[in-house]
């Protein structure tokens, strides 16, 4: 096997880095735990950006290292899996099977997009009905699958506007990664983080706490990036003509009617939606965990006679791999807290002289920037996340707002069609005109900057509102 540059240096400076660990007399403060997972964490991260190997496979291989070695133990290890954010995406990808079985997000898109009456109007419907998606549909990868019949429809429909359906093809995935930020269960790194904080500092940022912070964030941001797409792609003459989209445009790429009567499982189903999300938001009131809720949704959802969808098609669509994945990364992120291997890597900065808009405006640049290293959304908050915290409480800024600044910044991964899974699906739609990697990088150009100041524009302006402060 031939190593590329990249490999080959990735896979040198990690060696060189366990080298210098498995001396003694270097680096004496670390007790021989740190030493054990800092090594495991660097050959992991090192998997993750140099190698094809499986992300899960790396992850589980890492964790089962710190097991046998006597980091963690077995019960920390298999425990994870048990965890209330483990149990809240299993249910969350009931629900969604349940809403996708009765064709209720079609009739929502339909609702939505045909009312536009020129391009900006249906730019910014399109956007609206896929930030609302993030309440439905767990994991961007899954609302990109569900939103792609919507776009070839509107793809039929401006087949003469060869601009605009490019526009299109880029916005989808563009509002997808974007506004996972609105909700706990838009991206499995959401539950990454929330498990980092509550392992590390106690804290639990609930569905409803992240609503409030996330969802103003994923709205705004959205909005802009559907802007910033119509400016960079299109041309003035192509934002001019009328448009006009009609239900029965969308019905012909979808599986479900999305015109006529809601059927009764489709009313049943949007209610029982409309139920669990109420629950969600209202935690504070009731006191139910969002994970219950969820799984009481769940249940409902694929009881006989009542629900949209059998059980066993339900846990069908559940992706394991992704919950492995996560399960083995807390172990990880647990590991490095506890054996004061995070606290040692982050020793060296300048703590309270820092500060906080720096600090943050540093995590935020990184985060940002990360995805051209780690595609992997997921494996980036592994990665960034447990160091972000320990440095965020050595240096005196919030723990809470440093990790939602990290992970809302990461969230933006548009720059290579590898990059994110929905950006690679909408770029390869055969037979329709679709964006080129010369498009993705001129979007990114204007895109990251303005993504990464938004983030710390609320980081330190917004979210103190809500009781975050830095």
């Amino acid at each position: 096997m031939t190593l590329t540059f990249r490999q080959a240096a990735a896979l040198c400076a990690t060696l060189s880095f366990c080298g210098l660990l498995l001396v003694p007399r270097n680096f004496p403060e670390l007790t021989g735990d740190a030493r054990i997972t800092l090594a495991v964490f660097a050959l992991a991260t090192c998997a993750w950006i140099a190698s094809s190997i499986d992300d899960t496979y790396v992850a589980l291989g890492a964790g089962l290292a710190l097991t046998v070695t006597g980091v963690t133990s077995a019960d920390a290890l298999f425990g994870t899996l048990g965890d209330a954010t483990i149990w809240l995406l299993i249910c969350a990808f009931v629900l969604a099977a349940a809403v996708a079985a009765t064709g209720l997000a079609g009739r929502a898109a339909a609702f939505l997009v045909g009312g536009a009456r020129t391009v900006r109007q249906l730019v910014h419907l399109t956007t609206a009905a896929l930030v609302v998606s993030a309440f439905a549909v767990p994991a961007t990868s899954g609302r990109a699958a569900l939103a792609l019949p919507v776009f070839l429809a509107l793809a039929r429909a401006l087949a003469d506007r060869k601009r605009l359906v490019v526009a299109l093809a880029l916005l989808f995935p563009t509002v997808i990664l974007l506004s996972a930020v609105a909700t706990l269960i838009g991206a499995g790194a959401h539950l990454i983080t929330v498990s980092v904080l509550w392992e590390t500092t106690g804290e639990r940022v609930g569905f409803h706490e992240w609503l409030l912070l996330g969802l103003p964030l994923a709205v705004v941001s959205s909005h802009l990036a559907a802007e910033v797409v119509l400016l960079t792609t299109t041309r003035r003459a192509d934002r001019r003509g009328p448009v006009r989209v009609t239900a029965e445009a969308i019905e012909e790429h979808s599986e479900r009617p999305v015109t006529g009567r809601l059927s009764p499982a489709e009313t049943r189903c949007a209610a029982l939606l409309t139920t669990v999300v109420a629950l969600w938001c209202s935690e504070p009131l009731h006191g139910a965990s969002p994970a219950v809720v969820a799984l009481i949704g769940a249940v409902v959802a694929t009881a006989p006679a009542l629900g949209t969808i059998r059980l066993k098609d339900a846990l069908a669509t559940v992706p394991w791999s992704l919950l492995l994945f996560m399960a083995a990364t807390m172990a990880m992120g647990v590991a490095l807290a506890e054996s004061g291997a995070a606290t040692w890597l982050i020793s060296g900065l300048p703590g309270d002289a820092v500060p906080a808009w720096a600090f943050l405006a540093v995590v935020v640049a990184v985060s940002t920037a990360a995805h051209l290293v780690l595609q992997s959304r997921s494996a980036r908050s592994s990665v960034l996340v447990p160091l972000v915290v320990a440095a965020a409480m050595a240096a005196g800024v919030d723990p809470v707002a440093a990790a939602l600044a990290s992970t809302a910044a990461a969230g933006f991964c548009h720059t290579l069609p590898a990059s994110a899974k929905p950006v690679a699906l909408f770029s390869d739609v055969p037979g329709t005109p679709t964006y080129t990697p010369g498009d993705l990088l001129r979007l990114s150009a204007v895109l990251a900057p303005l993504t990464a100041a938004l983030v710390l524009l609320f980081a330190l302006a917004v979210w103190p509102l809500f009781g975050v402060t830095p």
